[in-house]
């Protein structure tokens, strides 16, 4: 069973950027589609990018422009680059297998404060 760890997050000005890694053990997730999603506070999880195996990527309306989701199959790691960073990007980070297909394990997430 994929085990997933996100890790990169931390506290960012407005307008800075911070880079995303989600790096899977115990199996390969390169056949996989991978997103991302956040979780702010009082808020249900949401789909902020996707990545399909062959590299294709979609994104959520708010974060469309300023964040690019990524792949390294060497590392089987999948990254989010996030630019101009806004204090509504507040969450907790999660990677896993999009909406709608059997999800893997929720790792425990690596928090993004962006201050105003």
């Amino acid at each position: 069973q994929v085990q997933l760890v996100e890790s990169g997050g931390g506290l960012v000005q407005a307008g800075g950027s911070l880079r995303l890694a989600c790096v899977a053990s115990k199996a390969t997730i390169n056949r996989y589609h991978i997103a991302w999603y956040r979780q702010a506070p009082g808020k249900q999880r949401e789909l902020v990018a996707q990545i399909t195996y062959g590299g294709i990527t979609n994104y959520a309306d708010a974060v469309k422009d300023r964040f690019t989701i990524s792949r390294d199959n060497s590392k089987n790691t999948v990254y989010l680059q996030m630019h101009s960073v806004r204090p509504e990007d507040t969450a907790v980070y999660y990677c896993n297998r999009p909406t709608g297909m059997a999800q893997f394990g929720w790792g425990q997430g690596t928090q993004v404060t962006g201050s105003s």
